[in-house]
């Protein structure tokens, strides 16, 4: 889902040099080291947008934009409803619709990047990962639903 090429995106971080000492020297779970290449993953990202955006400055749109740019390295064929072979499990032949990420490893990334926020210093009232937009888009498989809970517009 994320690689290692983000840097550490944790500026700002409330944690004191002495709980980021003892977490060097205790190995992470691979729960905790996802969370911390994911966070890091994100936090390069809003550094390449044009212009970079820093993390008190993201809100939801800059989430459903990185689930969207996620999509690209997706391996789970969805088809759109012009599709002939719409609703079928195994198609016999190809077809053109767009690989995505898959619904359970987009849930698990935000409930990761969610917990990462606020271990990072931010609060669960500004927390863009818990907003509404964010749990419609993931209900919903696309964005279709997220324009009236974030003003999101379509970039494309």
């Amino acid at each position: 889902m994320s690689s290692d090429r983000g840097k550490d995106a944790a500026e700002g971080s409330s944690r004191s040099a002495a709980d980021q000492q003892q977490q060097s020297s205790t190995p992470l779970s691979r729960y905790e080291s996802q969370k911390r290449r994911d966070w890091n993953t994100f936090g390069q990202y809003l550094k390449n947008k044009r212009p970079p955006v820093s993390l008190p400055q993201c809100n939801c749109n800059h989430v459903l934009d990185f689930l969207r740019y996620l999509d690209q390295f997706g391996k789970t064929k969805v088809h759109l409803q012009g599709c002939v072979f719409f609703g079928q499990p195994e198609p016999p032949a190809p077809c053109t619709c767009p690989l995505r990420q898959a619904w359970g490893s987009l849930d698990a990334l935000i409930g990761r990047l969610r917990a990462a926020y606020e271990e990072n210093g931010g609060s669960p009232e500004t927390n863009p990962f818990g907003k509404a937009a964010i749990r419609v888009y993931l209900r919903e498989g696309n964005g279709n639903f997220v324009k009236e809970y974030c003003g999101w517009v379509a970039l494309a």
